[in-house]
């Protein structure tokens, strides 16, 4: 009787410190909310023309008709026209990479995934290069860029899939055949840009480099969908992902379907990343990096992982876009530059404390 009351304590305590240690993983990825939201609210003010904080909310405010609207016609154009939309779409992209690279990690089994791994980004590159060096495109006006650049990115998605898929969809076959395209497309960009004309290269060349000063409110309207259905089917899938983590054969046992997983994750993520890249350009590390960071807080449960991998993907791409519109007076830097300069240190300070694994 005395040893069944010693095993009952045991188990409950085990039972409580699981859900004080799942309370608090919770509270964290609840915490990230409010922080990317006030960074984000914070950031409004930073930027090459000199704007207060009072000016910038009070811009903010006039627009919807709660307070007069006093302010020049300059201030408001570059909080409403120029900032705003940067910065929601610095969130919106964060949260993409940031949960891509989770998922991708975990599907690929190797911690140096991230979503521009698998040539995704060169390919865009290279169709937003064939855009503006030679004019061709499946779209016209002035979406031919970001219609070429989405099309070559689904191209790549779809390569990885049909050429990996074949006698099963392992991790290796799905990276070996990512980094195959990259070199690819890498290649052809390269090419098409040796027979460019000089101002057509460089206006290639400034694409492929990371930007949100491509934001407008079109284009936010375009990516918030796609982003929002992709990261919440992302979350859903959490489970099976933790299955997974256990090795094939244990996740067939318990009925999860590691290919068909993978496959369908592969193409969410895909899909996310083209839309993303589509408007920005190649923004580095932000989806290697944020997995990282969190796992290094919350363990490896996906279920905590995915959701606080995004929103730390957003809070660090904010900061980023607020160093590269503030550190070089009346010059606004190129995020993708930026997060390389950051992610860099940061992810080297974690393999020094063999915190990548």
């Amino acid at each position: 009787m005395e040893i069944n009351n010693t095993v009952k304590k045991e188990k409950d305590f085990l039972k409580n410190a699981y859900k004080r240690e799942t309370l608090k993983k919770k509270l964290f990825v609840t915490a990230l909310i409010p922080i990317a939201l006030i960074l984000a609210a914070g950031s409004i003010s930073f930027g090459s023309a000199e704007i207060g904080f009072s000016d910038s909310y009070r811009a903010l405010i006039a627009k919807t008709g709660l307070l007069q609207n006093d302010l020049s016609f300059g201030t408001e154009l570059i909080i409403w026209k120029l900032r705003l939309p940067r910065i929601i779409m610095g969130l919106v992209s964060g949260i993409a990479l940031g949960s891509s690279g989770a998922v991708m990690q975990v599907i690929l089994k190797n911690p140096l995934s991230d979503p521009y791994m698998l040539g995704i980004a060169s390919a865009a590159g290279f169709g937003a290069s064939l855009a503006i060096i030679t004019g061709i495109g499946v779209i016209g006006g002035s979406f031919l860029i970001i219609g070429n650049a989405f099309l070559f990115s689904l191209i790549a998605s779809a390569l990885i899939l049909l050429l990996s898929g074949k006698n099963g969809s392992s991790p290796e076959k799905m990276i070996l055949t990512g980094l195959a395209l990259l070199f690819f497309f890498q290649a052809m960009t390269t090419l098409i840009q040796y027979f460019g004309d000089s101002e057509a290269v460089k206006a290639s060349v400034f694409w492929t480099v990371g930007d949100l000063g491509k934001a407008g409110w079109m284009k936010i309207g375009a990516v918030i969908p796609v982003v929002a259905a992709g990261t919440i089917y992302l979350m859903a899938k959490t489970k099976d992902l933790n299955i997974i983590n256990t090795g094939d054969s244990s996740a067939k046992s318990l009925g999860v379907n590691p290919r068909k997983t993978r496959i369908r994750i592969m193409t969410v993520s895909s899909l996310m990343v083209a839309s993303i890249v589509s408007f920005t350009g190649t923004i580095g590390f932000i989806g290697l990096v944020a997995p990282h960071i969190v796992r290094m807080i919350t363990g490896n449960d996906n279920r905590i992982l995915v959701p606080a991998s995004g929103l730390t993907g957003g809070i660090l791409l904010v900061i980023s876009d607020t160093i590269a519109r503030s550190i070089v007076p009346s010059i606004i830097l190129p995020v993708g530059a930026v997060t390389a300069f950051l992610g860099v240190p940061l992810f080297l300070w974690l393999i020094m404390n063999k915190r990548v694994s």
